[in-house]
């Protein structure tokens, strides 16, 4: 019998999902056993732009075992891809399933072979003869631009007492899920219909895109998201080859299989971040901002995936934090490139927007000789001015920005931490203290629940949500357990099947606890006032809740870097976070997605770079070229939080699975930068190699002796 004060909810309870996964025992698209498949794979272009003149496909149609060749001719009159319109859309750009006429970046599908075999379809793959008369690298294409403005911006600069500016160049990241993409259809000839088994953090959104695409109602797809490896925001949008291969199993009334391989994830999957931030900060002579000037500029590939203006909207609405800075001018533009795509990659413009003010925040600190602390204490937003509606049009809900700096500042002993760092600055060694403040908004929106009180007293749970490895199903018992009063051993949870499910929006932007979370209480709240009405079991509701707004997480990180004099080689020596998170339904697993975030963070702000040449080709194809990190890269990180409810979800939860990601890359940067400072460095870019520090380290050597 279950004690009535026991609560589940913040309690560090283990992950029902894992002895599955750690023991092979998972199932993952891959996985899914289909009838005598048809294995799809791809022909892809070898050039970044020019017009296709031929396509010669007889030698791969008369391999034995081969089923089908099919160019873009054979897919003409399918519809587009929805874009999310966060920011005014100034060009859409098609939607290219197979290439037509034209390929616009390396890696773009042109042709794709179905055969009984893989390795034979791989074959078939190199007998098709493409011929492309090159053309030129277009200059960047305009696709999307907001502006946002507010009070006498040009004024407050002409009366400041102080100017900083400064640039800040992220480098474009391969998300690198442990999962590459991956699709499999079973197709039913009996009902004319197929069952969809998709790598996806949209499993309803998926698959009605698919069938608005296809021209097919919806019913005629079920689409299945089971365990899926990963995601970070490269699986929030449909992909031309899974469109194909559902248009293949209706076309061959066949079963179709397609697993991406890691070159062409790197090729042809989204990558993330790569915007370029400029900024202006206005201060007085206390200290205080008194106006900011920011453009944002995001390259977006050459066709928009569904959320491909994310980045650049949250790159510059999310602008100017969580300070009080009443003027300014900020303008975001999303550029179309013949490159690879970029779409939302965990944080999606936050971290750029973040980075860009903290970076401002340690010039004027530098500038001023104001502590880096203090300065941010002196502009931050006070508990008493929250609600606050920024001039970029967000609410920030709740919280005490000032408490988490202290409790931070406090934990870490700051004075004997500089003391510390100038005592070994004047060995001789370089060694630099970083910090960034950063705030994260979750989304904001609705999600669907429906939960069932059994007559033996068990209870199941159906979400609209999904989960791409968060641990879902846990959190989802603990708060299930709770409002019915019944052990979560007794709970079963669900999601991720349009067959079985209630429609949602599905796992993106630290949405899925606040609002999914929100409507698994609300549906189970219900279902234990109708228990104690004395309705007879089972019983069932289910509800569509939509939050009061986002609901805004915050924190800060300290690092503390040193960098070898003669290689320029960076050590993090000390990493503490302070986070709020709102409600914790399971602190184990919010420890998960802060460290998880942080080792994504140390990639960006160290190592990771795709990078492409002057012709548009990939030269980090594989991970012989692009470097992420290895488990001993990361060093130990401190947790330290303070709790604030949210007032804008019923749960009271904030994000958490982007803090890392957003906080730690400017805490990074600014102490990197710290530690260069006696040598007359104020600026760099990410990421910060040894190569890049060690030409850092050179340039301001020889400036001094010159």
């Amino acid at each position: 019998m279950r004690n009535p004060k026991e609560k589940f909810v913040g309690s560090p309870l283990a992950r029902r999902e894992d002895p599955a996964l750690i023991s092979g025992r998972g199932t993952y698209t891959d996985d899914v056993r289909l009838t005598d498949p048809l294995h799809l794979a791809v022909v892809r272009s070898m050039v970044s732009a020019g017009t296709i003149d031929a396509i010669e496909t007889e030698m791969a149609a008369d391999l034995p075992g081969v089923a089908g060749v099919h160019t873009g001719a054979d897919l003409t009159g399918l519809g587009a891809l929805q874009v999310n319109p966060v920011i005014p859309i100034r060009h859409l750009p098609d939607y290219p399933v197979l290439a037509g006429k034209q390929v616009h970046s390396v890696g773009q599908p042109i042709a794709a072979i179905l055969a009984g075999d893989l390795e034979l379809a791989r074959d078939a793959c190199e007998q098709v003869r493409v011929e492309i008369d090159d053309a030129p690298l277009p200059d960047p294409r305009l696709a999307a631009e907001q502006t946002w403005s507010a009070g006498d911006v040009t004024g407050a600069f002409e009366h400041a007492e102080r100017i900083v500016e400064c640039e800040v160049r992220h480098p474009r990241l391969a998300p690198s899920p442990m999962e590459p993409r991956s699709i499999a259809v079973a197709f039913d000839a009996a009902t004319e219909t197929v069952t969809v088994w998709l790598s996806t953090q949209t499993p309803h959104r998926s698959r009605n895109d698919i069938a608005a695409i296809l021209g097919l109602p919806r019913a005629r797809i079920r689409l299945i998201s089971p365990d899926v490896g990963g995601a970070f925001g490269m699986k929030s949008s449909v992909y031309p080859e899974e469109v194909f291969a559902v248009w293949a199993a209706f076309h061959h009334r066949r079963d179709i299989r397609w697993t991406s391989t890691r070159s062409e994830e790197f090729l042809s999957a989204t990558h993330g971040r790569a915007v370029t931030s400029r900024g202006r900060l206005a201060l007085d002579r206390e200290g205080r901002f008194l106006a900011l000037s920011a453009e944002v500029a995001t390259p977006v590939g050459h066709w928009l995936p569904t959320s491909g203006l994310i980045t650049a909207w949250n790159a510059g609405r999310v602008l100017p934090s969580g300070y009080r800075l009443d003027t300014l001018t900020v303008t975001t533009q999303a550029w179309m490139h013949n490159t690879g795509l970029t779409g939302i990659y965990r944080g999606a413009g936050r971290p750029e927007a973040n980075c860009l003010m903290e970076r401002l925040i340690d010039k004027a600190a530098a500038e001023t000789g104001i502590d880096p602390f203090e300065l941010r204490r002196r502009n931050l937003l006070r508990p008493e001015d929250l609600p606050f509606e920024t001039p970029t049009g967000n609410t920030l809900d709740s919280g005490d920005y000032a408490a988490a700096l202290d409790l931070l500042e406090a934990q870490v002993d700051y004075a004997a931490l500089c003391d510390d760092r100038d005592r070994r600055r004047a060995a001789g060694e370089l060694v630099g203290i970083g910090i960034g403040f950063y705030v994260e908004p979750s989304g904001s929106g609705w999600e669907t629940a429906r939960a069932t009180l059994n007559a033996d007293g068990s209870a199941s749970v159906q979400s609209g949500s999904s989960s791409q490895g968060h641990g879902r199903a846990t959190a989802f018992a603990q708060i299930a357990a709770d409002a019915l009063g019944i052990e979560p051993g007794r709970i079963e949870v669900t999601f991720g099947d349009t067959a079985t499910c209630p429609e949602g929006i599905g796992a993106l932007a630290s949405r899925s606890t606040p609002i999914g979370g929100s409507a698994v209480l609300l549906a189970c709240e219900k279902l234990a006032a109708r228990q104690r009405a004395g309705d007879p079991l089972p019983i069932t509701e289910e509800i569509r809740y939509a939050n009061k707004g986002q609901a805004w997480g915050y924190g800060a990180f300290l690092i503390v870097l040193s960098v070898d004099r003669d290689t320029g080689a960076p050590t993090l020596e000390r990493a503490v976070c302070v986070d709020d998170t709102g409600l914790i339904i399971n602190p184990m697993m919010v420890e998960g997605q802060l460290t998880g975030g942080f080792a994504q963070a140390l990639g960006e702000a160290l190592m990771e770079r795709v990078v492409y040449d002057e012709n548009g080709q990939l030269l980090t194809g594989s991970f012989m070229d692009y470097a992420v990190p290895r488990c001993s890269d990361v060093p130990p990180l401190t947790l330290l939080k303070t709790t604030t409810p949210s007032p804008m979800n019923a749960l009271g939860a904030k994000g958490v699975g982007e803090a890392g990601t957003i906080g730690a890359p400017a805490a990074i940067l600014n102490a990197a930068i710290d530690a260069l400072r006696p040598l007359g460095v104020s600026d760099l870019n990410l990421p910060l190699t040894s190569e890049t520090l060690w030409r850092a380290i050179r340039a301001a050597e020889e400036e001094k002796t010159s």
